[in-house]
């Protein structure tokens, strides 16, 4: 029996590679694992309709992590296990401090994307996350309950400056975090994939020690925090290295095979 019970692996730049797709090694390296009857799953920023189809890829029938952890969704029945959303108070307070600004606002809501029109940031987001944008106008009117999650899409040192700005005035109350470079994630505070993960450990009865959490960047490091065994793929930035138990030699999802092979299958 494995050590580790419970596999938690991120999509984009982890399990993903640079062509949006799962290497045949990962897909081997994750159904030996349930073989021997560890439980495998997605914890990603994605929308849900965005990870299921991965998730059926794999063949996945557990919850996913979607959202930051903001949406819990079973992958088989479609069952929420757990929705936290942004405080509707709050959100349009993030999007009236953007809207100035220029960049271009994501408004996730009832698992539809919604943008206030179409722009090539759209275009790209939809090319990754296979989600087509729905665009409803000035997103302050329409929006009229809570979010799931907001996103901001603009340049890295922009980005950097909205953190600088919003962390200090909602403090506790909204989880802010970068989940590439030019995506900056506002969502509940409890919506991250570190207490998304718990909350999977508990249900299923398995210890903190037990689990493994792989991904690559700063919206992975609460996962990673809490797993027994954090692991970050060699295709991640030096900082985010620095948080994990493990740095895989192979990048994006062989790196994911590797740590499964290492640690779950024992094959070195």
């Amino acid at each position: 029996m494995s050590k580790y019970k419970l596999v938690a692996i991120d999509l984009d730049d982890t399990l993903l590679d640079q062509d949006l797709k799962i290497s045949e090694r990962a897909k081997k390296a994750i159904w030996r694992a349930r073989e021997r009857g560890v439980l495998v799953t997605l914890s990603t920023g994605r929308m849900y309709r965005a990870a299921l189809p991965l998730a059926q890829e794999l063949e996945i029938d557990l919850p996913l992590i979607t959202y930051q952890g903001a949406l819990v969704v079973n992958a088989l029945s479609g069952e929420i296990l757990q929705h936290l959303p942004v405080p509707l108070e709050y959100a349009r307070e993030i999007i009236a401090g953007i809207k100035p600004l220029g960049y271009h606002i994501n408004l996730y809501l009832n698992d539809i994307l919604y943008v206030e029109k179409k722009t090539p940031e759209s275009d790209s987001y939809e090319k990754i996350s296979r989600a087509e944008a729905q665009p409803v106008g000035d997103l302050l009117k329409f929006l009229q309950e809570d979010p799931t999650k907001v996103l901001i899409i603009a340049k890295e040192p922009q980005l950097d400056r909205l953190i600088e700005e919003f962390k200090p005035r909602f403090g506790v109350n909204i989880h802010i975090t970068k989940s590439k470079p030019n995506f900056l994630e506002f969502s509940h505070p409890m919506a991250t994939k570190g207490h998304a993960l718990a909350f999977l450990a508990e249900k299923y009865g398995i210890k903190h020690e037990e689990v493994m959490a792989i991904g690559d960047s700063y919206n992975d490091l609460e996962m990673i925090a809490y797993a027994g065994l954090g692991v970050i793929v060699g295709n991640a930035r030096p900082d985010v290295k620095k948080h994990a138990d493990y740095v895989t030699e192979a990048l994006y999802g062989d790196g994911a095979a590797e740590a499964i092979e290492k640690f779950v299958l024992e094959e070195y």
